[in-house]
């Protein structure tokens, strides 16, 4: 992966309190879970595990921050912006997420790093064959940026055999499929058609950021 930003302290310290203590399913040593939470940019919004309100505190208070990140990793993305993804993960102590980039809808790509204290990060590659491996450390409350690109954007994810390990995945995302994969030259049919299938090769591939 070759741009990315990394920023300690991302969240306010009452978010992260919030986000730290929410209520959660327990999740299973060899599983994973995945909190949908989405709000556009006309605060229309779905959640799951976060209110309303702080939702669209979230919202309020970071996009702005995540805009200008875009701006500087990809600013060509920056008029597709529809809607922002604030998913609350929890990775089970021993699930192994698989090498794979994001697709084409993520404009820019982050997560957020909340609970254990000490947690195996998000490693990143310069290929799907993991050519030399670099760890993004976990730290909590740090946040990983990146914008995907076709070849460049390889990374994977782990629990640390210890502890299961929570974070926000926070995503800026569009609807426009079409003019985003125009953006990085990538053939849109092939990937209409992935689209269709990847709920099937969701059960093994799993293609999202932690």
């Amino acid at each position: 992966m070759k741009d990315y930003r990394i920023i300690d302290n991302f969240l306010n310290q009452e978010h992260f309190k919030k986000l730290c203590e929410l209520n959660l399913e327990i999740v299973d040593p060899d599983n994973i879970k995945v909190y949908k939470n989405k709000i556009d940019k006309f605060n229309n919004l779905n959640t799951s595990c976060l209110s309303n309100d702080l939702l669209k505190e979230l919202h309020n208070e970071y996009n702005k921050k995540a805009m200008n990140i875009l701006s500087e990793l990809a600013p060509k993305k920056l008029d597709l912006y529809d809607y922002s993804e604030f998913h609350i993960v929890e990775t089970g102590r021993n699930y192994e997420f698989p090498i794979h980039r994001d697709t084409p809808n993520k404009l820019l790509s982050g997560v957020i790093y909340l609970n254990p204290r000490k947690n195996k990060g998000t490693f990143v590659y310069e290929n799907q064959q993991g050519k030399n491996k670099r760890e993004i450390e976990w730290k909590q409350n740090r946040a990983f940026f990146f914008s995907r690109s076709q070849n460049h954007s390889w990374h994977s994810y782990e629990g640390d055999k210890n502890t299961n390990r929570l974070a926000l995945v926070y995503n800026l995302m569009t609807y426009d499929l079409k003019k985003a994969c125009e953006l990085e030259n990538i053939n849109y049919y092939k990937m209409k058609i992935f689209d269709k299938i990847n709920p099937y090769l969701l059960r093994y591939f799993k293609f999202t950021i932690n």
